[in-house]
C-alpha cells in the first residue's frame, strides 16, 4: 500500500486482497479472544471536523484491540478551528503521532494533510468518498458470498461519497454495479466516466431502482439527506420518492441479496424497518466489519509487518 489511504482509486486489486486477508485473520482473532497488538506504543490521531457514531467507535477500539492509544481530536478544539494551516498542524502531529484518521467536509483538506505529514493519513469520510465504509462493504460481501468476483452490486440513492467509493470498488475489483439515482442528484460524472473508461467490468448509470436490482447480489443504500443538506431536506425527499429500499423492491431482486446501508438510517425514507431488520439485511454485519477492516488498514500502515 501508498502511504496513506485518501480514496480506493488509488489501491491495487493486491492491497484490497490483503487489507480483506489480514481483517479476515484479525476478526478471528478477535472473536477468539486473542491478544494481539501490532501497535503496541503506537498513537492513532483522529480529527474530528464532522460527527460520527460508528468511524469514532470502530477505529478508538480497533486501536485499542491492537495494543494502540487513539487520541480524539475535535476540530473546534484544536488550532484548526482557530485558524491554522493543514500543513502547520500535520507537520506539528507528525512529531507526536504514528498515524492521522481524519473525518471532514472538503477532500482537498484530506489530500493536503497528507502532503504535509510525514505520518500516514487515513480518509475517515469526507463529502467526496467514504473508503472505509466500501472496504467493509466489500469484506461483507467477499465473507458472505466467498468473494467479489461475479458479483452485481446495485446502489440506490444519492450519488454522493459512498455511491463515488462504491464506483472505485467496482473498477479495481472488477465486480458489475449500477447505480440507480434520481436525475439530479447522480455521482460526479467525472468519476463515474473515469470509472467506465478504466473498468473491465459494467459500471452503469440508470434511473430506475428496479432495473438496478434485478439478478443483483447486493442492494446498497445511504440517506438522501447527509450532513450538511439539512436545507435541502424537503426537495431531496421529494426528488427521491421512488428511491426507497422497500420489501417490494427487495423482492425484485434474487431471494437471497444483502441489503447493506452504512448508517445511520433514516427509517421510512431511504429504507424500511421490514427491510432494514429483515433476513437480507447485512447492515449490522457491515457495521461490525468496519472495525475489522480498518484494523487491517492500521496494522498495514503503522504496526509491524504482517
Amino acid at each position: 500500500m501508498q502511504k496513506d489511504l485518501l480514496c480506493l482509486y488509488d489501491l491495487t486489486k493486491k492491497d484490497f486482497d490483503k487489507i480483506f486477508s489480514r481483517a479476515s485473520v484479525l476478526k478471528k482473532k478477535q472473536k477468539q479472544g486473542e491478544v494481539y497488538h501490532p501497535l503496541k506504543g503506537k498513537t492513532l490521531g483522529m480529527i474530528f471536523e464532522k460527527p460520527s457514531t460508528r468511524t469514532r467507535v470502530s477505529f478508538e477500539v480497533g486501536t485499542f484491540q491492537l495494543g494502540g492509544l487513539a487520541l480524539y481530536l475535535r476540530w473546534t478544539d484544536t488550532q484548526l478551528g482557530r485558524g491554522e494551516s493543514i500543513p502547520d498542524t500535520a507537520r506539528a502531529l507528525s512529531r507526536y503521532l504514528d498515524g492521522i484518521m481524519i473525518r471532514t467536509f472538503k477532500q482537498e483538506t484530506v489530500e493536503e494533510l497528507a502532503r504535509s505529514a510525514d505520518i500516514p493519513v487515513i480518509n475517515g469520510l469526507t463529502d467526496l468518498y467514504h473508503p472505509c465504509q466500501t472496504l467493509a462493504d466489500v469484506f461483507t460481501m467477499t465473507e458472505q458470498r466467498g468473494g467479489y468476483a461475479n458479483r452485481k452490486v446495485a446502489y440506490i440513492g444519492d450519488g454522493n461519497n459512498i455511491a463515488h467509493s462504491w464506483i472505485n470498488a467496482a473498477l479495481r475489483l472488477d465486480f458489475d454495479l449500477t447505480l440507480a439515482c434520481p436525475r439530479n442528484h447522480t455521482p460526479k460524472d467525472a468519476i463515474l466516466k473515469r470509472a467506465q473508461k478504466e473498468a473491465s467490468s459494467n459500471i452503469s448509470l440508470v434511473h430506475d431502482p428496479y432495473k438496478a436490482v434485478k439478478g443483483a447480489d447486493v442492494i446498497s443504500t445511504d440517506t438522501w439527506v447527509s450532513m450538511g443538506q439539512e436545507k435541502e431536506y424537503r426537495e431531496r425527499i421529494r426528488a427521491f420518492k421512488g428511491f426507497q429500499v422497500n420489501e417490494e423492491l427487495v423482492a425484485a431482486s434474487k431471494d437471497d441479496v444483502m441489503v447493506m446501508h452504512c448508517l445511520p438510517a433514516h427509517r421510512g425514507e431511504e429504507i424500511t424497518d421490514g427491510v432494514m431488520d429483515g433476513k437480507n439485511s447485512v447492515v449490522f454485519d457491515q457495521a461490525e466489519n468496519r472495525m475489522h477492516v480498518q484494523k487491517a488498514v492500521l496494522e498495514l500502515l503503522m504496526g509491524r509487518k504482517a
